[in-house]
């Protein structure tokens, strides 16, 4: 079991990643095994960030290259990392018809197998596949897709959590954990950002059975990555992370 960052809420509080080496460097010190993405520009790039993450003894999970899904796709494999995140066709923020999302869906799966890596679906309120319907019928018409379980978004969009890792365990390439908390019930979830916000594990306020979740997971023998993701942080990040971090290890460890 490796304990990673999904970095977005850091880099909002933060305004952006200034310097990889004191990143990794911060989050090592509170005990994390590394981030989910290597995030890169060309293949020398890639090679020099990998090398840092090797020497501070840390690991990412993926790689997402500026230069493009196949560049990402290439460098994932060659640094020997298991998935993808898988992004076909235009902005995901657009509920594209979702005959068309399946079938760019299943080419993206196709190259990426090419490739030698695995595609994985990242569930996103707000995105073509957000609740527990939409959820099911991708996996079951992209058979060779992978899942990048979100279960603070799937909870959001009002998805079972439990069902979903019971249906899905053999083909979950990675875990997001977050707490959710309501912050106005009465705007719906088409505008889910002023509705809730996430938050560190424990500190939600709309009952996101993380803790059942995790102990699914080591029930069920889940050995890869789990992330810790905040999009939003009201204090230090690190104070945040940590408390979330301590509260996974104490079931997984």
């Amino acid at each position: 079991m490796k304990f990673g960052v999904a970095d977005y809420g850091l880099n909002v509080w933060d305004g952006g990643c200034y310097d990889i080496q004191m990143r990794l460097e911060e989050l090592k010190s509170i005990g994390f095994n590394g981030t989910e993405r290597l995030e890169c520009g060309d293949a020398a790039d890639a090679l020099y960030r990998a090398a840092l993450y090797k020497r501070l003894g840390m690991d990412f999970a993926t790689c997402l290259s500026r230069a493009g899904i196949e560049q990402s796709n290439a460098f994932t494999a060659a640094l020997g990392k298991e998935y993808v995140w898988l992004s076909p066709g235009e902005d995901l923020r657009t509920k594209v018809d979702m005959d068309v999302f399946i079938r760019r869906a299943n080419r993206f799966v196709q190259a990426a197998e090419s490739a030698g890596v695995k595609a994985a679906l990242h569930n996103h309120l707000g995105l073509r596949i957000q609740d527990q319907e939409e959820l099911d019928r991708f996996m079951d018409e992209v058979p060779g897709a992978w899942l990048l379980l979100d279960i603070g978004h799937l909870h959001g969009a009002g998805g079972d959590i439990s069902g979903t890792i019971e249906k899905y365990i053999d083909r979950i390439a990675a875990v997001h954990f977050k707490d959710v908390f309501i912050k106005d019930a009465a705007i719906g979830l088409a505008q889910w950002p002023e509705r809730l916000r996430f938050c560190e594990l424990g500190a939600g306020n709309c009952q996101v059975p993380w803790l059942e979740a995790a102990r699914l997971l080591k029930k069920l023998g889940y050995n890869r990555w789990v992330f810790i993701e905040h999009d939003t942080h009201l204090r230090e990040p690190l104070t945040d992370l940590k408390t979330s971090l301590d509260a996974l290890k104490q079931i997984f460890c």
